[in-house]
């Protein structure tokens, strides 16, 4: 099959739905591990480390190990997102937008998960570490799912198909080896269209200020979550042990529901100066958890913790949705790649400042 008999084809919307629940899927696992790490915090403040081979008896060669496994998460994750978004850029919004529901949908399993290990486990023998145990188990079965899914089932569905060799049919080349897998020829050297595109540099120029959405949108929420939540986050009943994943768990279940407000199209924020002025608005948080930390109780916290994961999940669908408009197929690619590499560089900077709480706390 060609690309352009597949661009013909009756059935390129067939599956479109399918295509959506298998996206959902994808951003679920493709975040797993980094929140697994978030998720079991407390084990780590605890028992650290945790180390498979010496049963938690710690060491700096083990201590230098986790650190490198930690950072082969933050790699795989940066090429799985990336790689993802620029996928889905150039296909339909609705893709995008259940990725990122999906994404969402991992952190509220994960908290799930490891509140009910951690309940499970809390009376017996080593207890904290045999939960921690078998949430990460689960979570990597569901890493290794989402493997396969991508690689058979999410390249065969006719309506990726489509929009692949509709990229292709661009100019773009990123999705050659797709489509060769998937069995559809690719333009040769001299039936191939000789298209302008916009360089990387032009892309971000014009979409500068989607950029620094993306990317204050996180410096602000990995500012705050979960090194915070981990630190004296004021008076509560609920105690040192599960008081942290409480707060986690309330974040991650509201920033999966608000990743859901979009599909409403009148509550959908797609004004370019109306982002940036609810973004700015959020560092609003930092006096406010100050505050509330100081003076407040858990339930003032667990109001506050649930309106950040509010707004980090609806704000990033709006601007991860919006900014691919009106490009065409690898212009749409790359400019998924370059929001995900602010996405991620807010993340990075976000972590860099969490300390800064601890200026000021007794424990510090």
């Amino acid at each position: 099959m060609t690309i352009a008999e597949v661009n013909r084809a009756p059935t390129r919307l067939e599956g479109r739905f399918r295509a959506m629940v298998v996206c959902w899927i994808l951003g679920l696992g493709s975040l797993v591990s980094w929140h697994s790490m978030l998720t079991i915090g407390d084990y780590f403040y605890n028992l650290f480390p945790l180390d498979l081979a010496t049963t938690g008896k710690g060491g700096i060669g083990t201590f230098i190990g986790i650190c490198v496994l930690v950072a082969a998460f933050g790699v795989a994750d940066a090429h799985v997102q990336g790689g993802m978004v620029g996928d889905l850029s150039f296909m339909s919004p609705e893709f995008i937008q259940s990725f990122l529901a999906g994404l969402g949908a991992s952190g509220a399993l994960t908290s799930a998960l490891r509140l009910i290990t951690k309940a499970a486990f809390e009376k017996s023998d080593n207890g904290e570490r045999k939960g921690a145990m078998l949430f990460l188990a689960i979570s990597t079965f569901l890493e290794f799912l989402c493997i396969l899914l991508y690689a058979i089932v999410f390249p065969k569905l006719p309506i990726v198909k489509h929009y692949r060799s509709k990229a292709a049919s661009e100019g773009s080349t990123t999705v050659s080896a797709d489509l060769a897998a998937a069995g559809i020829q690719t333009q040769t050297e001299d039936d191939a269209k000789l298209l302008e595109r916009l360089s990387n540099k032009q892309l971000f120029l014009q979409n500068v200020d989607y950029m620094l959405c993306i990317y204050l949108i996180y410096v602000l929420t990995l500012s705050i979550c979960p090194g915070f939540f981990y630190e004296n986050t004021g008076s509560h009943k609920l105690g040192p042990s599960w008081y942290p994943i409480v707060l986690i768990a309330m974040y991650n279940v509201w920033d999966f529901i608000s990743r859901y407000i979009p599909l409403v199209k009148c509550l959908k924020l797609e004004s370019r100066k109306g982002l940036m002025l609810a973004i700015l608005s959020r560092f609003l948080f930092i006096p406010a958890f100050y505050f509330t930390a100081k003076y407040g109780d858990q339930g003032w916290m667990i109001t506050l913790v649930s309106i950040l994961g509010l707004t980090n999940g609806y704000l990033t669908v709006c601007v991860l949705t919006v900014a691919p408009k009106g490009y065409k197929g690898p212009e749409q690619n790359a400019l998924g790649n370059l929001l995900v590499l602010c996405l991620l560089g807010g993340i990075f900077t976000g972590v860099a400042l969490d300390w800064l709480w601890l200026i000021g706390n007794e424990k510090f």
